[in-house]
């Protein structure tokens, strides 16, 4: 099945997985997360690479997939070492949608890039910490 193959793909990520995921994913694939909103399988093939430019040691693992319809949601956790950041742990959930012929068309991921990025930012974190306290209910 495509979505199992395509987790595998995140699980062991790596140059050569990403150059054989055109067998399960569409050439037109719509990937969005809180920085990127791309269309085509050469641009998120650049995505996937960027990320292992990025991230040392990524570590991607899914807790709980749900079917419903045309779309699967993938509950995962993803791990990894970024300069500047340090040790990074962002959970979140992943709509995946299927092509008529079987293959992942659009996968949207959502997390909150305010608690698992920008509050890690020194300067972020104070800005964001004030504007959170003054939107809390005491």
């Amino acid at each position: 099945m495509s979505v199992e193959q395509y987790v595998r793909l995140f699980e062991e990520l790596s140059p050569e997985a990403i150059e054989q995921c055109d067998r399960y994913v569409s050439p037109d694939i719509r990937f969005k997360d809180p920085f990127n909103d791309v269309k085509g399988i050469s641009l998120f093939k650049k995505l996937l690479h960027k990320t292992l430019e990025d991230v040392k040691d990524p570590s991607f693992e899914v807790t709980h997939v749900s079917e419903a319809g045309d779309v699967t949601f993938l509950r995962w956790v993803f791990k990894g070492y970024v300069n500047g950041l340090g040790d990074w742990t962002i959970t979140g959930m992943s709509e995946i949608r299927l092509d008529r012929e079987g293959r992942i068309r659009e996968h949207i991921d959502h997390w909150d890039a305010s608690e698992q990025f920008y509050m890690k930012l020194p300067v972020l974190k104070q800005v964001l910490g004030w504007i959170r306290k003054r939107l809390q209910v005491s």
